[in-house]
């Protein structure tokens, strides 16, 4: 079992930019793929990006290509969310999620919120315009 906490959000100004980190304790991240998530309010939950297992993979949500990146250090067990030129409508609690895979080549990453296993409690970032 992996216990994920994310870090990281705040406040910012449009066009700024943050760094969201999750880390992971319990479980090395090197066996699961990862995705962040975000739910703005009175929304539902949306994808925003995941990465494979390896790291060689990655995937973004529309609104997002461009802007956010996301990557992950194996040694620091951490899974990171960079997110630049920050728009009003990127206002969320964001969280971070992890997906055991058995996939050998470290390739495939998911988007679906029901294909992850575990999930962090959410750091929330403003952006003010």
């Amino acid at each position: 079992q992996v216990q994920l906490v994310e870090s990281g959000g705040g406040l910012v100004q449009a066009g700024g930019s943050l760094r969201l980190s999750c880390a992971a304790s319990g479980s090395t991240l090197s066996a699961y793929a990862m995705g962040w998530f975000r739910q703005a309010p009175g929304k539902e939950r949306e994808f925003v990006a995941a990465i494979s297992r390896s790291g060689g993979s990655s995937y973004y949500a529309d609104s997002c290509k461009g802007r956010f990146t996301i990557s992950r250090d194996t040694a620091k067990n951490t899974v990171y969310l960079k997110m630049t030129n920050l728009k009003p409508e990127d206002t969320a609690v964001y969280y971070c999620a992890a997906k055991g895979t058995a996939d050998s080549r470290g390739y495939i990453f998911y988007t679906q919120q029901y294909q992850y296993d575990y999930w962090g409690q959410g750091t929330q970032v403003t952006v003010s315009s």
